[in-house]
């Protein structure tokens, strides 16, 4: 079944396949919301780009979202100040409050009607024993300066025991505004491209890029990947530092006045709630039934314990839309936003948005495009590609490998197909020590670290520097 984005934005696909070799200022790979947002930035600014998707324009990850758009990611702040410091967080806050007050601006400056609303947003608990997480959490956005609020009502038809509010946060229909963006880049003589599958990108003598097309090439001094993964093993190693959670919605009519606001719970299960406007009335969409990427998964514990969830409001509600969607999640919940790998200059990147990409993918767009225009961005420090490596957060690692077949990894690291001393900085390979594979790394200063699977049966692996 369609998102609900998509069945109520029933639009022909006007835009061609690529089908001879072009010459570019900025090829954007990926047409989703970031890849999309950068071009509209970088068109607007008289660059002349060219945007290369697979399939239709925001069809995948950006039609099969919540679409939130907020600095509230889930309880994260008091996370952010103990991992990284005070100014850190402030400065992932700041990063985030000012892309909802850029996406308002574009949709007031391209006149775009995509049902954009201001709605408070909640982080709730039904249990006495979370209280204190969300307790926490409050003194610790209030440390940062930022007017939140600490609050036991809410719009829910069911009683709670606290919530954290931060006001002033939005929601809007994502199709509907890719749309205005696309009608301003074609204004400002951008070409995209649909239907149209990359198969790689190498560097010319030139320094500039060759990106390659199932049937042309784009030529072009920069490259943004956009795409919903990182397609680029060697080098990057994304697989490597990020892993994939599937998570499930329904739009649900309640035949009931529903309330305002969006709201989240801080632990499993989770459940995200918001409105949509949907053919003169509101429907409530519900979110959760989370999981790894590649675990098995039943529809009780999918889209059944939703549709069970939705029968709070209205048991006799009708549920008019399923879908599921895919997030990346890097291994200490930061994004990457930045040059793809030291090896590959003017190779840009943007990608593990955990779940809240409408905000993060505008906070990517506008770093991306000062690194392009050789500007420095404040908030660039705080999502640097390069800063993880294999040995950290070793946790978060097992998330990664887990749910991959015992080979992952190493199948990976095989195609690279080098000797030890051959492994420029910045990749890797296998090796082989005393009969015994192993995975090699060499960060971008020479630092090794090493990978081999210990039990193929637990599929873990363990991690040595």
């Amino acid at each position: 079944m369609n998102s609900l984005w998509l069945d109520s934005n029933k639009k022909e696909n006007t835009f061609p396949s690529l089908s001879q070799d072009i010459e570019t200022d900025v090829c954007i790979i990926g047409g989703g919301i970031f890849g999309i947002t950068c071009a509209y930035y970088l068109s607007n600014l008289g660059f002349d780009i060219t945007v290369l998707e697979k399939d239709s324009i925001g069809e995948k990850a950006t039609a099969h979202t919540t679409a939130k758009i907020t600095s509230q990611h889930n309880l994260f702040y008091d996370y952010l100040i103990h991992s990284f410091g005070k100014k850190f967080a402030s400065d992932y806050l700041k990063a985030n409050e000012e892309a909802i007050e850029n996406i308002k601006e574009i949709i007031d400056t391209e006149k775009i009607k995509c049902d954009f609303e201001y709605q408070n947003s909640y982080v709730y608990t039904t249990k006495k024993s979370e209280l204190n997480k969300i307790k926490k959490e409050i003194s610790a956005v209030q440390s940062l300066g930022f007017p939140c609020e600490f609050v036991t009502k809410t719009g829910l038809p069911f009683p709670i025991e606290g919530a954290i509010c931060f006001k002033n946060q939005a929601q809007f229909h994502p199709l509907k505004y890719l749309q205005g963006l696309c009608r301003s880049i074609l204004a400002h003589n951008g070409k995209i491209y649909t239907n149209t599958i990359v198969t790689n990108v190498e560097k010319n003598a030139d320094s500039s890029y060759l990106v390659s097309t199932n049937d042309a090439s784009v030529k072009s001094k920069f490259v943004i990947v956009a795409s919903h993964y990182p397609f680029i093993n060697f080098p990057g190693f994304y697989f490597l530092k990020m892993y994939q959670s599937t998570s499930y919605l329904i739009a649900v009519d309640t035949k009931k006045t529903l309330f305002n606001g969006m709201y989240i719970n801080p632990s499993s299960p989770t459940f995200s709630y918001r409105t949509a406007k949907y053919n003169g009335k509101k429907l409530l969409l519900i979110g959760g039934g989370d999981h790894k990427t590649g675990h098995p998964s039943c529809y009780q514990d999918t889209y059944g314990i939703l549709e069970q969830e939705a029968k709070k409001f209205d048991p006799n509600c009708e549920v008019l839309y399923r879908w599921n969607t895919r997030d990346c999640i890097s291994l200490d919940k930061i994004p990457y936003i930045g040059q793809y790998s030291t090896t590959m200059p003017n190779v840009f990147v943007g990608t593990g948005f955990k779940k809240w990409g409408m905000t993060l993918s505008n906070v990517a767009s506008n770093i991306i495009v000062d690194f392009i225009c050789g500007k420095e961005n404040p908030y660039s420090y705080l999502f640097k590609p390069s800063r993880l490596k294999p040995i950290k957060n070793r946790d978060e690692m097992k998330n990664v490998l887990v749910q991959s077949t015992h080979s992952l990894v190493l199948d990976k690291f095989k195609s690279a197909n080098m000797y030890f001393d051959q492994i420029p900085n910045d990749s890797g390979s296998i090796i082989e020590i005393q009969n015994e594979k192993i995975g090699i790394y060499k960060n971008p200063n020479g630092k090794i670290y090493a990978v081999k699977p210990i039990c193929t049966h637990l599929r873990l692996f363990a991690f040595l520097e």
